[in-house]
């Protein structure tokens, strides 16, 4: 199954073209047969990543928002925060896998990511790292499997008729 993932990046330094870590989640999501319908670049703005996220929520073909940056310590890293604000419900594992598999790469430097993924609207919203390393070891470790309707035993993708039930 196909499905149609909007991504964000969002920094005060990089744009369109020298968006790295966006480049990657570009290909990946190609290369795993899935369907780009937008791609944007916004300044660290909880204002801004909100109403990008929020006229996202609105469009009925999107699945999924992935946000790669501003997730880290710094007073400029907002991510998180805007999803709390737009969140019906957050999804604590992700952070916490997403933690314990970035150990094995980057060490304890792992525990300064605020990674973290949230439902909205009936859609799924991933908060990944700006880092090329990061976005790469979510997407080939976390996101792949669970953006794929065959990964056993469960996966994100056929929750997706029944995330809107009250």
């Amino acid at each position: 199954m196909k499905v149609n993932i909007a991504l964000l990046t969002v920094t005060d330094t990089r744009t369109l073209n020298t968006d790295k870590s966006g480049g990657i989640l570009v290909e990946k999501i190609k290369k795993a047969k899935h369907n780009l319908f937008d791609r944007k670049i916004c300044k660290d703005s909880k204002k801004e990543i909100k109403k990008i996220l929020k006229d996202w929520l609105k469009k009925k073909k999107i699945d999924v928002i992935i946000t790669t940056g501003g997730t880290g310590l710094t007073g400029r890293d907002i991510t998180p925060e805007a999803l709390d604000e737009i969140a019906d419900k957050h999804i604590p594992g992700f952070g916490e896998v997403f933690r314990t598999i970035s150990l094995e790469t980057v060490g304890t430097s792992s525990m300064q990511s605020r990674a973290c993924a949230v439902l909205a609207k009936g859609k799924y919203i991933f908060a990944l790292p700006g880092s090329s390393g990061g976005v790469t070891d979510a997407w080939d470790k976390l996101l792949v499997h669970q953006l794929d309707i065959n990964h056993k035993p469960c996966n994100f993708v056929e929750l997706f008729p029944r995330l809107k039930e009250k």
